[in-house]
Parts: C-alpha cells; structure tokens; sequence
C-alpha cells in the first residue's frame, strides 16, 4: 500500500471537504492551511543501516508510512495533511559507525515540543509517526508535555510486530518496495540474530557495535520487494486505523482500535534508553 487536547480518547482525524493533496504540504499556501488539518509529521533518523541500505532508512519508512497513512484518511473524508520529515534522531547507539548523525534524546525532543506548539497555533490535532526505536523515549517525553499543556498531540510506530531489529529482512524488504535503486543486495550480510532483548545488555554498554560488527540485527538475505511492499501496507493500514479509530495511552502513544488483537508495533531499530 506504501507507494513510494490531552484526553484519553484519540478523537477522528476532522472531516472537511477535499483541499489539496495531503503529502505536498510543504508546497501548500498558507490560506490553503487555515482550516486546520490534522497534521501527520514523519520522525526518521540518519544513521547506518549496515552495508547495504542507506543512512536515511528510517525517514523514507516514517515518510511513506505517514503518507499512504494519509491517503487512505483522505479517501474516508479526513482533512490531513504530512509535514516535512524530521530527519535527524537520536541515533547515539550507531555513533560508532561513519554516517551516522545523532542530535540526541534531549535535542529532538525539545525540536518536537517546539513543533507541536508552532503548529498548535492553527491546527487542531497533531500525529507523530516514528519510524525509529531509538527515538521513542524523545517521541513519548514531547508528547507527554504537549498533551500535559492541553494539546491534542499523539503518536504511532511505523513498524510491524516481531520483526527483526535493524537493517534486516523488515527494513531491507521494505527499502527493495519503496527505493530499490539505494539498496545494495550484492553487499547484504547475515548480523547478529536472536532477541532483541538478550542483546540489550551489551547494547546498552557498548551501542550496535558491541554486538555487531556489521551494524546489522537480523538477516538481509532473505528479503524481497514483494514482502516488502505487504509490510508497508501493514504498517499503512495500522497507522491509518490508529489515528482514526485509536485511544492514547498514558504514554501520549495511539493504541490499536478495540476491535483489534495485534501486539503494538514497534519501529524498526534499537529499543528507546539504550544509550
């Protein structure tokens, strides 16, 4: 499907007749944004995604999961709109690898506040989709003060339960759907397997490195465009449901509608606080 204030209820993204098109807002007009859309903002991150993906991996999954999200909206009758990327995360466990750029936990979640209460001055609602596990805990401290201060701010992950952590099957079949020409097949190594949860430990101590030499949790080899472009209408169809249909939890985060039985997804990457 992915082509290329403070309530515990997540209200429906708002109903307006057709205005322009949803993914070209940085190409709107301003009066074209005075009737308030619900503004979807993509958080993506620049850092290695081993040797065979590019460094802005994240960004292009938040962009397109953020966009077709909003295609689907717009059909059912939403007045949504999808801001520019935030292309810059906390990405501190990948420092140790070149072309990683990180600006930290505190950093982009003080660029998040700030956005939330810029665009608080004409929207009425604002959705973060994050496409980066190691910017969750910025993601959830932003959204937590912004809803604390009466805002209707909330957030989803573009990711799909159980898969692998970073820069494996999920990610590599999902960049082979949405941009093959930046994916290097012939370069793809098998990394580091196993739980996520039995690495932490060393991750957490050492950053990515620590347990893997490549950059790479999971197994590239494996992956196809096809099963990529299923993923991304996966994750398209969640994020969709979640911010017309979701409840936000106390972590500002926009739950599965009740009619679901999926496990929250998760983003592709390193879980939040490992460094």
């Amino acid at each position: 499907m992915i082509t290329g204030p403070g309530g515990s209820g997540g209200p429906s993204a708002r109903r307006t007749p057709p205005g322009p098109p949803a993914s070209s807002f940085a190409r709107w007009t301003s009066p074209q944004a005075e009737g308030g859309p619900t503004l979807i903002v993509p958080v993506g991150s620049l850092e290695q995604h081993g040797p065979h993906l590019p460094l802005d991996t994240d960004s292009v999954i938040a962009v397109a999961a953020a966009t077709s999200a909003a295609e689907l909206l717009t059909a059912g009758g939403e007045y949504v709109a999808v801001a520019p990327v935030v292309a810059y995360g906390a990405s501190g466990e990948h420092q140790d690898f070149a072309g990683t750029v990180s600006i930290g936990r505190d950093v982009l979640t003080a660029v998040l506040i700030e956005i939330g209460r810029s665009v608080g001055t004409w929207t009425t609602r604002l959705v973060f989709v994050n496409a980066h596990g190691g910017n969750g805990a910025a993601v959830r401290d932003a959204v937590r003060l912004l809803r604390a201060e009466s805002r209707d701010v909330s957030w989803v992950a573009a990711g799909v339960p159980g898969g692998d952590a970073h820069a494996g099957h999920v990610e590599t079949s999902m960049m082979l759907h949405l941009r093959p020409a930046s994916v290097h097949m012939d370069r793809a190594v098998r990394g580091t397997g196993g739980a996520i949860e039995q690495l932490l430990p060393a991750l957490r101590e050492g950053g990515v490195r620590a347990v893997s030499p490549t950059g790479v949790l999971g197994d590239p080899r494996t992956a196809d465009a096809q099963d990529g472009a299923r993923l991304c209408g996966l994750i398209a169809h969640d994020v969709a449901d979640r911010i017309r249909h979701g409840c936000v939890d106390d972590a500002g985060l926009l739950t599965a509608p009740a009619r679901e039985t999926v496990a929250s997804p998760q983003p592709p990457g390193v879980p939040a606080g490992s460094r």
